[in-house]
């Protein structure tokens, strides 16, 4: 099927931009919003970054505040990473992930360089799963295969960030749900 080889090829080679070749130009609002579609795949437009949506992840902690009202490499390398978590996890887990990361003691390229890896490596095993020559009665195999893989890995990834949590973190979680 040609839109599955399209999607397998898109998987395979689009990537984020390195942090080498992220505008080194302050961006403003407007700039920023239209620059984040391409860092990662998307097939709509339904998954576009608002500016009410960066103002929130600024507020949440999960991205750095705007330099006046500019926006730089940082802001960029954290709203792709937001952007690609956002699907997966809650913008709490989020910030576990993210404060988990920087406890690490790397600076803000090293960890987006280690989130571009992790995305690069993810797509590729993604897309040597997706047959190229299945033909209609096959997708909803596939779709299923791929649905019970990402419910695996959200199942792992949660218990994970249980475990990266302090103790007084997860009893509060615990006792809210």
């Amino acid at each position: 099927m040609e839109e599955l080889r399209d999607l397998k090829a898109r998987m395979e080679q689009e990537r984020p931009s390195p942090w080498e070749e992220l505008p080194d130009l302050a961006l403003y609002m407007d700039q920023l919003i239209s620059y984040m579609p391409r860092q990662l795949i998307h097939f709509d437009n339904r998954e576009a970054l608002t500016s009410a949506m960066v103002n929130n992840y600024i507020k949440d902690g999960l991205v750095p505040r705007a330099e006046g009202k500019r926006y730089g490499p940082v802001h960029l390398g954290y709203l792709t990473a937001v952007s690609a978590l956002k699907k997966i996890l809650s913008v709490r887990d989020t910030g576990v992930l993210i404060s988990a990361g920087k406890a690490t003691g790397k600076n803000d390229q090293e960890l987006y360089s280690y989130f571009c890896r992790a995305l690069d490596q993810a797509l590729k095993d993604t897309a040597q799963t997706l047959e190229e020559d299945a033909q209609q009665e096959d997708l909803a195999r596939i779709a299923l295969t791929l649905a019970l893989r990402s419910y695996a890995n959200q199942l792992a990834c949660a218990r994970v960030l249980d475990i990266l949590q302090p103790a007084g973190e997860e009893k509060k979680k615990r006792s809210r749900t």
